[in-house]
């Protein structure tokens, strides 16, 4: 007989780890779903990230999640660059199929290797006050380690759907995946808008970065756990689709974390994955349809 409490933990454990699949997966999604960019370096950016907030930590002792949203912009500004030169090297050839791509995956091993050659082999982690600490609902217990990074990713997503529904420039990245020569009639211009909308990707991997680093240790080669679970939450949850991405992180993580407490961690990212293939296999275009909002 299932042990009703240990379910309860399971499930609320999986919602705060799929927390940290949303904003791993959020960037990706403005990235890849709206701006059709497939950045597969954006894993190895939000390990990049951790990194540097894990360095500043120890050398200044502020807290990583604060620590996280002090170096959004730089990361912001980095990526920016980074659309620059993707867009005069491959995009305005009409090379970002497949020479695009290689270019991310290029990026994805540069950072990796870095990595390694300027902080080894060895796993980085932050040491929070509250790091050791739960809270408990009733007979549910949430690790604040989990809690207070959830809680921030669900802070910046929030403030992602305000922007993009109320502002005019986040209407103007929302329209740009649907319709660049649009955004030309109303003299706004389409690459300066998926400029700053690449940045504001790689902006939020920048703040995953600092959730990640308070929930687990980390290495250089992190990104590849997380690559899969990302592009599968995206994909899985309707490209473009904001709301489809956070639902679909919550899922992918409920289902990874009571798989794992029932039948064994092995089993987790089979079922999780195999939740993808009968998604797309009913419903291919995901659970949101890709709804650009």
């Amino acid at each position: 007989m299932l042990d009703p409490v240990l379910i309860a933990n399971a499930v609320a454990s999986g919602l705060l780890l799929g927390c940290l699949y949303a904003i791993a997966a959020m960037g990706l999604a403005v990235s890849f779903g709206m701006l059709d960019v497939v950045n597969i370096a954006h894993p190895a950016m939000m390990v990049l990230a951790g990194f540097v907030i894990a360095a500043l930590c120890a050398a200044t002792g502020i807290d990583p999640l604060l620590a996280a949203l002090l170096l959004a912009p730089v990361f912001g500004l980095l990526g920016a660059g980074l659309y620059r030169l993707y867009y005069l090297f491959f995009e305005r050839r009409g090379d970002e199929a497949m020479q695009g791509l290689a270019f991310f995956f290029g990026l994805m091993i540069v950072i990796e290797v870095s990595l390694v050659l300027v902080y080894g082999a060895d796993q980085r982690w932050v040491d929070t006050g509250y790091g050791g600490r739960s809270i408990g609902i009733g007979p549910i217990g949430l690790p604040l380690r989990m809690l207070f990074p959830a809680l921030m990713s669900l802070a910046v997503i929030a403030a992602l759907f305000v922007w993009l529904r109320r502002s005019f420039t986040g209407r103007a990245v929302a329209a740009v995946a649907q319709d660049r020569d649009a955004l030309r009639f109303l003299a706004i211009d389409p690459i300066r808008i998926k400029t700053l909308a690449f940045g504001l990707s790689v902006a939020l991997a920048a703040v995953a970065g600092g959730c990640l680093i308070v929930v687990q240790p980390i290495d250089a080669h992190s990104g590849h756990v997380y690559l899969g679970r990302v592009m599968a939450v995206v994909i899985m949850a309707g490209l473009g689709s904001l709301p489809g991405t956070l639902a679909a992180a919550l899922a992918f993580g409920v289902i990874e974390n009571v798989t794992a407490t029932l039948f064994g961690p092995a089993w987790s990212p089979a079922v999780a994955f195999g939740l993808l293939l009968a998604v797309l296999a009913l419903r291919p275009q995901g659970i949101f349809g890709g709804s650009h909002s």
